[in-house]
């Protein structure tokens, strides 16, 4: 069992320290000077498409909904124990490489969600798409498709979810003297419990109740957790200018980044911009493709800003360690570095509420990421009974992880999820000028004065069934 982590963990050292890292970025710059940095000069228009209604679609998700989910996805425990991981190993300067990739990764979020609309499938009263679809309907690979499928439901549904649920358990360690105190403790079992009851009632219960969930509960705890972050930020306002000064100072300290790549702030710093934020990775297309609009260039702008949200909690987590005396201290990491921190400026007040966000970021990435695999399992097959049976083995790994720390399964989710983004980034490399031309008709038609309605068939876009 070691061996295998180990070699696992080999080939996630490099699949995501160069190879995959370097696709992602590749495919950011790429599609930000291609599309003329849509992420940016369309930020207005996309803030405007969020509020469109679903025109009555009875299990359609409205944009704001597919936003919600995934945003969930995004913005989840790794924005806030993975900030701190980065800032702690790459210091300050990571901050700032976190915002260059984050900014550029909002045009490949741009061109997965458009696409995945594009090529979108009906369900019933509803949508269901992603990567896979495009893969088959657009470059014709349908085995593509099934790889990728299958990668992202072990990677989502399975390694990740166990993640969350671990991570959650994990964040109430703080109230007892040691963690092995609480893992012996029978609070592990009824938080598992819990949490698994939850998931069952939604995860068994209608694809538009994820998307209604979490586009309450998303929102609230974004806008709370960013609303604390800038109290502690007048709190210690007189601190800010040396913070900033010392984020962009350790950011382009050449000497510290080459004497260990591989470690640099640059290195962390873009590996946490692309990775919290998920841009590029194939993932949140599945929940772009449920949304009912009149043109997919709308739901890609809002996928555009989910990336914004990411980057927004990312940063919220980084100021608020590196206000505090526990980053200056040093020897924590991770939770329990949020956990001081947050304890330096709010008392117990402030420990709580790090619990309580954990564990509201945590249960709706387990609702997110549950999206994500049930939309791939569908592209698979329509048999309702193995629909039933994953459904039971994605509870049931609510529970276990919530249970034991899967370092296999973690292992393995990385792995896939590097196999799942490579395929995602070279077929949104090859579909380029079905975005561009999907982007330009929109511009053309709102420079008319109209409101953009899509028609493939006057763009030459073929095997777009939902839109013709």
């Amino acid at each position: 069992m070691e061996q295998m982590v180990e070699l696992l963990g080999s080939v996630n050292s490099f699949a995501y320290g160069y190879f995959l890292v370097g696709l992602l970025i590749l495919a950011s710059v790429f599609y930000s000077f291609k599309l003329k940095f849509v992420q940016l000069t369309m930020l207005k228009e996309g803030f405007r498409v969020i509020t469109e209604k679903p025109d009555g679609k009875n299990d359609a998700l409205s944009s704001f909904q597919a936003l919600a989910i995934s945003v969930a996805s995004r913005v989840g425990i790794g924005n806030i124990a993975g900030i701190a991981v980065a800032v702690a190993l790459g210091g300050s300067g990571a901050v700032f490489w976190m915002w260059v990739m984050a900014f550029f990764g909002g045009a490949s979020a741009f061109a997965e969600s458009t696409l995945a609309q594009i090529y979108k499938s009906h369900d019933g009263d509803g949508f269901k798409g992603g990567p896979a679809y495009y893969m088959q309907k657009a470059l014709n690979q349908r085995w593509l498709g099934i790889l990728f499928a299958i990668a992202l439901i072990l990677t989502y549904a399975f390694g990740f979810n166990g993640l969350q649920s671990y991570t959650m358990t994990s964040a109430f360690a703080m109230y007892y003297h040691s963690p092995l105190e609480f893992e012996q403790s029978h609070w592990t079992v009824v938080i598992g419990i819990s949490s698994s009851l939850v998931a069952a009632l939604l995860f068994f219960g209608k694809s538009s109740w994820i998307g209604k969930v979490n586009a309450y509960v998303v929102p609230a705890m974004a806008l709370f957790y960013i609303a604390l972050t800038l109290i502690v930020t007048l709190m210690n306002i007189h601190m800010l200018p040396a913070v900033l000064s010392d984020i962009f100072a350790k950011a382009f300290d050449f000497e510290a980044i080459f004497g260990g790549f591989a470690g640099s702030a640059v290195v962390i710093g873009i590996k946490r911009g692309l990775f919290a934020t998920e841009a590029g990775m194939g993932s949140a297309p599945n929940a772009a493709a449920s949304a009912h609009t009149s043109h997919p260039v709308k739901q890609g702008l809002v996928q555009a800003i989910s990336v914004l949200i990411g980057v927004l909690i990312c940063s919220s987590t980084a100021f608020l360690v590196l206000f505090s005396q526990a980053y200056v201290e040093g020897g924590s990491t991770a939770l329990p570095l949020v956990q001081k921190a947050m304890g330096e400026y709010f008392g117990p007040l402030g420990l709580h509420f790090v619990s309580i966000a954990v564990v509201c970021f945590a249960v709706t990435s387990l609702l997110g990421n549950y999206y994500y695999a049930q939309a791939n399992i569908k592209y698979l097959t329509d048999s309702k009974l193995v629909m039933w049976i994953f459904n039971a083995c994605a509870v049931a790994m609510v529970f276990i992880g919530s249970q034991m720390n899967l370092k296999l399964a973690w292992e393995l989710a990385d792995v896939l999820m590097a196999v799942m983004a490579t395929l995602n980034i070279i077929a949104i490399l090859f579909l380029t000028r079905i975005v561009k031309i999907t982007l330009d008709d929109y511009l053309m038609q709102r420079k008319s004065g109209i409101e953009p309605k899509f028609d493939p068939k006057k763009l030459g876009i073929k095997n777009a069934e939902c839109w013709e």
